[in-house]
């Protein structure tokens, strides 16, 4: 296969990224540090048929939706993203579909000197399997040790290495010996680009659940607001005619002026007798649901009784 000249290369990048541009609504913005070509291509292959990585040269990737901005102005919102060693995956797919792809196709690899840590890690007490001419190595890391059965055991779990911290060289040298390998390397979501909106893939965790619960919090505070400085709104109308009612209520109840709703407030108020009436139902589930275990050596006549009598005979 004969290899393009940089030239033409150049220019068919180019044509590729605005056909992908074109194509597609949606992409991620993806940080590829520390991914091999064996595990590109196997993205790739996962992706198939759902979406496209397009990698290059960050220079390329502006020159290019620099050239595009005439025919998709939004583009530029992408253009600061654009720092490091990242790369786009198309798609018109669900993207929290995508991201899954993305993150099953992770692959743990061993702690490099040099490198940041992604994450905490530690290491967890255990026998080593080392011999005892180690054990300076253990002490110079201030790790906790015994000999035992002429091994080196760890006694207590050990925190080595703390989130964006770098790997040193005797911390590599340790979690290599312990066959440790506690990083896990892939293609990292770092924004999300989705008709013309750039936002954090954090915004993909939200459900409709979240978003019902901050509508109706919203809603709650407006209507408090509304209803503190006296001016009405379709979130505090609801909670004006309530109170509007329970005034009415208490005027009928205090004169002789009276309508529909108020008349059975008014009987109770005449009868207090009807109270314990009403209540009866009520109290006679929470004292069955006491009584239960009692009832069950009970006969099914007994407890009928008990049904049609109660503490207000």
């Amino acid at each position: 296969m004969v290899r393009e000249d940089k030239s033409t290369w150049k220019a068919n990048y180019f044509v590729k990224i605005e056909k992908f541009f074109d194509e597609y609504d949606r992409c991620f913005i993806v940080c590829a540090d520390n991914v091999g070509s064996l595990q590109m291509q196997q993205i790739r292959m996962s992706l198939r048929g759902k979406a496209e990585v397009l990698m290059g040269k960050n220079t390329m990737m502006r020159k290019a939706i620099r050239g595009m901005l005439d025919k998709h102005a939004e583009l530029e919102k992408i253009l600061p993203c654009i720092v490091g060693n990242i790369g786009f995956v198309f798609t018109n797919e669900d993207l929290n579909e995508i991201r899954d792809l993305l993150l099953a196709n992770k692959v743990k690899a061993p702690a490099r000197a040099g490198a940041i840590a992604p994450l905490d890690v530690k290491v967890p007490a255990q026998n080593t399997g080392l011999g005892p001419e180690k054990t300076s190595f253990f002490q110079a890391l201030s790790i906790p040790t015994k000999i035992s059965r002429g091994t080196i055991e760890i006694i207590n779990e050990v925190a080595l290495i703390a989130m964006g911290d770098k790997v040193g060289m005797s911390e590599a040298t340790l979690l290599n010996m312990l066959n440790i390998s506690p990083f896990s390397y892939g293609l990292v979501v770092n924004q999300v680009y989705d008709n013309g909106a750039v936002f954090s893939p954090k915004v993909l965790d939200i459900t409709e659940e979240d978003i019902k619960a901050k509508f109706m919090d919203g809603v709650a505070n407006v209507a408090a607001v509304s209803l503190a400085i006296g001016y009405p709104t379709a979130a505090s109308v609801p909670h004006s005619i309530v109170n509007g009612f329970k005034n009415l209520l208490a005027i009928a109840a205090e004169t002789e002026v009276t309508f529909e709703q108020a008349e059975k407030m008014k009987a109770y108020l005449a009868d207090p007798s009807a109270f314990a009436v009403a209540a009866a139902p009520a109290a006679a589930p929470a004292e069955a649901a006491e009584a239960a275990p009692a009832a069950k050596e009970e006969s099914e006549s007994e407890e009928d009784d008990d049904m049609g009598f109660g503490l207000f005979d």
